[in-house]
């Protein structure tokens, strides 16, 4: 059951006389450089999430996300091991770690492109949704905080002691990233024949597909064949910026959208872990 969350703090509104549109971004590599898992590690050690031995691996983890990413096969793995690596987690800390240290450890991993392009979508009367695969818990206050009208997450099912159970109860991947993003045009009159998407990873060709404005960030190799053969614009975005400098004006003036876009690489810091994992169980790895 697809539930998309609303930021009600959006100021943005599209004039009535106009189809409504949309730009859909993946998060990692699209939006961040690197996988926040790196990142993100060390806080969620000290808050006693994970182990010592699984901090000390995150740098090969690091290494070989960026080298090329997981497919089908490892995001399936990575979801068994999402349940059981999640389970007995207190959401409340979660949501407590990411927010003490998110703009100190994200601020240097934005893309100053990407930051941009959300500003200028949003310029243009567009709606920004996030459409993820991390889980609600992160993506919705980043969602907030980036300024997107709308997200799209995995969530996991939260027992009544306020910890997640282990089960999923939405999975925001592949094929179910178009089901919602259709489902999102049939609720919100979007045309999608006007929207844009931008991913990083071939594993989101079905969102890719859905819009009439694909767009390939820093693509995998399979997606960068596939946009080659398709026609569709590839974007190299390498110039991650602290975000202190930006509203200092080294790189561009203030901008409201800024501040949130810090946030952004925290949605990724759970399903960076358990990729990891899938990549060491796996015989090729």
């Amino acid at each position: 059951m697809l539930m998309v969350v609303e930021n009600p703090s959006s100021r943005h509104s599209a004039p009535h006389s106009m189809p409504r549109t949309a730009a859909f971004f993946d998060l990692d590599k699209t939006v961040i450089a690197k996988s926040s898992t790196l990142t993100f590690s060390k806080s969620f050690y000290q808050g006693g999430l994970i182990n010592r031995r699984a901090v000390l691996r995150t740098a090969y983890a690091q290494f070989v996300f960026l080298a090329g990413g997981a497919d089908h096969d490892q995001m399936e793995r990575m979801r068994e091991y999402l349940s059981a690596l999640c389970r007995g987690w207190n959401v409340q800390l979660v949501k407590e770690l990411v927010a003490e240290t998110l703009h100190d450890l994200i601020d240097p991993i934005i893309y100053d492109e990407a930051a941009s392009l959300i500003e200028e979508h949003h310029t243009a009367g567009r709606d920004v949704v996030i459409v993820s695969t991390s889980g609600a818990e992160v993506v919705e206050p980043i969602g907030e905080l980036l300024g997107a009208d709308r997200v799209v997450a995995t969530r996991m099912i939260v027992g009544d002691d306020g910890c997640f159970t282990g089960e999923v109860e939405y999975y925001a991947y592949g094929p179910t990233k178009a089901e919602a993003i259709r489902e999102l045009a049939g609720s919100e009159g979007y045309d999608l024949s006007r929207c844009y998407a931008y991913s990083d990873s071939a594993t989101d060709l079905p969102m890719l597909e859905a819009v009439g404005h694909p767009h390939a960030v820093n693509p995998d190799r399979a997606l960068r064949r596939e946009a080659l053969a398709r026609e569709w614009p590839i974007l190299d975005f390498h110039r991650p910026v602290r975000l202190k400098q930006r509203l200092g004006g080294i790189s561009v003036p203030p901008r409201p959208a800024l501040l949130a876009a810090a946030a952004i690489g925290a949605a990724a810091a759970t399903a960076g872990l358990v990729w990891y994992a899938s990549r060491r169980r796996s015989p090729a790895a």
